[in-house]
């Protein structure tokens, strides 16, 4: 198990948090944090690949964007 450091604010925010019932202990809301944690580095992600297309959009609806061939690519695949 790590060994992890917290400061007095975050660990009266914990205690707050237990004492409510909104979570059963320490382990639980650490491990809310980082499923948060983990939802908001993978809606960056998504975000990023967004804007990518968005970017690319105008120039597939041009017709000026051949049509990529797998095979061609990676013929073992």
């Amino acid at each position: 198990m790590p060994n992890i450091q917290l400061t007095e604010q975050m660990e009266d925010y914990i205690q707050r948090q237990i004492s409510s019932g909104s979570y059963a202990n320490l382990s639980e809301v650490v491990r809310a944090g980082m499923r948060l944690l983990m939802e908001r580095d993978n809606a960056r992600q998504f975000y990023a690949l967004k804007a990518d297309l968005e970017e690319v959009l105008p120039e597939a609806e041009s017709g000026r964007i051949e049509t990529f061939d797998h095979q061609a690519y990676e013929p073992d695949a």
